[in-house]
């Protein structure tokens, strides 16, 4: 496990590394959704034979898995990008190829936008690109986000355990109470400009994985006018990777070559 101070106050963002086999190219950076950690999540996708090879890092966002979970930080999408760039600064990573599930897609938009120099490619797996309304009782997010922080903290998180599912809780109850919160309210109000505006203008190879089983891509035509190549990914639902690994790992390789 590597990890690097990502705010001022000294607050550490954690890794898995896979330091490669010396195969040329990129550093590739994996990061998980809300609730999620990139250990659970990725390990398979980094190992796969397919993928295997070049430098990896399958990174925890601050407050989520092994890394720290500070109560003072804001956990929008611009500081959990911005903290995430001086973490990958000290590990001496520039231009890596980002493979990012959900939430951590939409990071990885934040990303490449406020810092250029870190992201060569994206490749994103079913990413929040739209902000949302919050709803009590939806899964995810959007029900996260319908209670207050001080109702989140004292009865929601128990009613969310509920609904989430033991797969799902086996990682979210790692992360901080204040970090799941803000995390899903950052990511129901969306960045400024929002995620599917910075996807559209990436000056950069952009490919985005979501199941086929939902259906057409809302906004497909002026995704693929403006250069992202959309794959719809068979015998899967949100949590592709680990629904139909190997067909993930050939998306992503292709996505990559």
């Amino acid at each position: 496990m590597r990890s690097a101070a990502a705010t001022a106050e000294g607050d550490r963002i954690r890794w898995i590394e896979h330091p490669g086999d010396g195969t040329a190219g990129p550093v590739r950076v994996y990061l998980h959704g809300l609730g999620a950690s990139s250990s659970a999540y990725w390990s398979g996708t980094a190992a796969h034979p397919l993928l295997a090879g070049p430098r990896s890092l399958l990174v925890d966002l601050l407050g989520f898995g092994l890394s720290d979970r500070p109560t003072a930080f804001a956990y929008t999408l611009e500081s959990h990008a911005d903290a995430l760039a001086t973490a990958l600064d000290s590990a001496g990573v520039t231009g890596a190829e980002v493979i990012a599930h959900s939430m951590g897609g939409s990071v990885a938009l934040v990303l490449a936008a406020r810092h250029p120099r870190l992201v060569s490619r994206l490749v994103l797996a079913d990413a929040n690109l739209d902000p949302m309304e919050p709803l009590r009782g939806a899964p995810g997010s959007r029900g996260i986000a319908a209670y207050t922080e001080e109702e989140f903290l004292s009865y929601g998180r128990d009613e969310v355990q509920e609904s989430a599912g033991a797969e799902w809780w086996a990682t979210m109850r790692l992360a901080g109470p204040e970090a799941l919160y803000r995390s899903a309210v950052g990511l129901v109000r969306g960045s400024r400009p929002d995620m599917r505006t910075l996807l559209l203008g990436l000056p950069l190879p952009r490919t985005f994985l979501y199941p086929a089983a939902d259906g057409p891509l809302p906004g497909a035509g002026e995704l693929a006018a403006a250069g992202v190549s959309l794959v719809a990914l068979a015998d899967c639902g949100h949590n592709m990777m680990l629904d139909n690994p190997d067909g993930f790992a050939r998306a992503a390789a292709a996505a990559l070559a």
